[in-house]
């Protein structure tokens, strides 16, 4: 069975993500100094104003509030608030475990809800075809067994926000050491923040990947329907001949 791809929408660069939240900002705390003759302050105000810029460039873009971009931006706010007042360091690693904490919380609360964090993500009409989906799970008679799946599999991505709290805070022990409000400190924000993304970010991404796939598997047992039928931009042969004969 041949498989086509339909036409999508512009998706987001993955290299300016990266280079806007966590290359450039890396690269200036650590070598402002050096390079520039830049203050602590200034360093980390520049730094600060490209995922700040990047966040605020997106959502008028997209004209969505994304729940991590919101996250990302409160959590870079907090940092430049704790380097600019200079306090005490300890509270960079407080703050490092306390956003993906309090994230991890919210995503786990949502399970017990009618809307499930993954059912957000994932299951609407961007992404998947919905009413295909419902039309299966209804003739199956799965509805209430899909429900409980989406919860069981939010919880399970709960999990990834309390590795990333730990690693978070073992992270910020292990960098951190300079008092804030000075070069050195800024040099290990930034050394901190590059580390940040293969230490942290990778094995989050693993566990959020495997949570899905094990969702979507599942869901290929209820409604009987593969993968191709489900997704938005992937059209089967057999699907394109029937919208001819419509």
């Amino acid at each position: 069975m041949g498989i086509k791809m339909e036409k999508t929408k512009k998706r987001e660069n993955p290299w300016l993500n990266l280079g806007c939240n966590i290359i450039l900002p890396s690269l200036i705390m650590s070598k402002a100094d050096d390079w520039l003759g830049l203050s602590p302050a200034v360093a980390l105000i520049i730094a600060l104003f490209f995922p700040i810029g990047y966040g605020l460039l997106d959502f008028v873009r997209s004209r969505k509030c994304n729940i991590f971009s919101v996250i990302g931006f409160v959590s870079i706010l907090l940092t430049g608030v704790i380097g600019l007042l200079q306090l005490p360091k300890e509270y960079v690693a407080i703050k490092e475990a306390l956003v993906p904490s309090l994230i991890g919380l919210i995503v786990f609360c949502s399970a017990f809800t009618r809307y499930p964090l993954i059912k957000t993500l994932l299951f609407n009409d961007t992404i998947m075809h919905i009413d295909r989906i419902n039309e299966r799970l209804q003739e199956s008679n799965n509805q209430a067994m899909f429900q409980k799946l989406l919860s069981l599999s939010t919880l399970k991505f709960s999990l990834s926000f309390l590795l990333s709290a730990v690693l978070n805070y073992v992270l910020a022990y292990y960098f951190i050491h300079s008092e804030t409000g000075t070069v050195e400190f800024n040099k290990e924000l930034g050394r901190m923040t590059f580390w940040s993304y293969p230490i942290i970010v990778l094995p989050c991404t693993v566990i959020l990947m495997m949570t899905l796939i094990g969702l979507m598997k599942r869901l290929e047992k209820l409604t009987h329907l593969t993968w191709e039928e489900m997704f938005v931009g992937m059209q089967t042969e057999s699907d394109e001949n029937h919208s001819k004969e419509e």
